[in-house]
């Protein structure tokens, strides 16, 4: 895609992320998504970047820096990211991905590690074709009531 730019999220930016990420999954998206979104822009310790066409956002991704997680040396996590649907299947998150890729290879960040359910074979399909494998953790979770 030639007219596709990728950049560095801004806090402005958290409107548009906010209706991607509404769009995909067709539920309602907390306010406080925006906030988080807004948050993440411009710290030192998160690459998150969006993807724009002729000036539109069409897609994102957050990720940030881990340290001193379970006994690990420094490593990134990405928690969210999307691509407008209108705009899936074209390379958009691969070019995202690409870009955080290179920000953490940069500092000397060797592991980025991301989070999907079991039963969203598309989501897995795609980390997959961007070298993601199993890793060394278990995800836990405690439901409070």
């Amino acid at each position: 895609m030639e007219n596709l730019r990728i950049r560095k999220l801004k806090k402005e930016d958290s409107e548009a992320v906010y209706r991607i990420y509404a769009a995909i999954t067709r539920k309602p998206v907390s306010a406080d998504f925006k906030r988080v979104v807004a948050d993440h822009a411009g710290r030192e310790d998160s690459a998150c970047f969006v993807a724009e066409i002729d000036g539109a956002v069409v897609g994102f991704m957050i990720s940030y820096i881990l340290t001193a997680g379970f006994g690990m040396t420094q490593s990134a996590w990405i928690p969210t990211l999307g691509v407008s649907p209108d705009q899936m299947g074209q390379g958009i998150g691969a070019a995202l991905a690409q870009e955080i890729f290179s920000f953490y290879h940069s500092r000397g960040i060797e592991n980025v590690y991301t989070s999907v359910r079991w039963d969203s074979t598309d989501m897995l399909s795609f980390f997959k074709t961007l070298g993601f494998d199993r890793s060394n953790f278990i995800n836990l979770r405690k439901v409070l009531k």
